[in-house]
């Protein structure tokens, strides 16, 4: 159960309403989901959440829309965020990520998860090799 009341077309502000308008247009869906319906119980921070969504989810940029969907159902799997995780995996699916992709995706995830465990239980030191800031500064 949301610990906010998920606002409805009928009742955002127009503040609210002008996001959900956004989000259907940049979409080319109808469908706001329960996420940016939270959110709008803060005008504020839905737009500034969307802005921020919009601009690094849907603009062009170096990765391409499925694999910035496949890094956020890591990153959300790692948080713990079954939200994220679900919200992700049907927006990765849609922009065509295969059962082989999410499979091996999902292995990446659980070995990178149990090998940082272990490398931070045994606080290895860095590689100078590793090291990005040294690199940089050669």
């Amino acid at each position: 159960m949301a610990t906010v009341h998920l606002v409805g077309d009928d009742e955002a502000g127009s503040d609210a309403a002008a996001v959900f308008a956004d989000i259907r247009k940049t979409r080319n869906s109808d469908f706001i989901n329960n996420f940016w319906r939270a959110l709008a119980v803060d005008p504020v921070l839905l737009k500034r959440t969307w802005e921020e969504v919009k601009a690094i989810m849907t603009a062009p940029g170096a990765l391409d829309p499925l694999t910035r969907e496949m890094i956020y159902i890591a990153v959300s799997a790692a948080n713990g965020c079954a939200y994220c995780v679900h919200s992700h995996t049907a927006s990765a699916r849609a922009k065509g990520m295969t059962d082989a992709q999410y499979g091996e995706l999902l292995s990446v995830v659980a070995l990178a998860g149990k090998t940082n465990h272990i490398a931070n239980a045994m606080q290895i030191p860095i590689d100078p090799e590793f090291d990005a800031g040294a690199a940089r500064s050669r």
